[in-house]
């Protein structure tokens, strides 16, 4: 398992952090998605041979925020 940070643009409230760690939480590989609106970031536990980071930043764009 590994750890990552992402940083995460375009949160402005509670249902954009939900609506994160739902897409976040929902792909294999993923253990674990803490997503903080006051941080703008996303920390996240998982398993680098079911998941790359490229598809982490591809999940939050998809759902329509900046990722970095």
């Amino acid at each position: 398992m590994e750890n990552t940070v992402i940083k995460v643009g375009g949160m402005s409230c509670q249902g954009c952090v939900k609506n994160i760690t739902d897409v976040l939480s929902s792909l294999a590989g993923v253990s674990s998605a803490v997503v903080s609106l006051d941080a703008g970031e996303a920390k996240l536990v998982y398993d680098p041979q079911q998941v790359s980071r490229e598809v982490l930043l591809t999940a939050i764009e998809d759902a329509g925020f900046d990722a970095e």
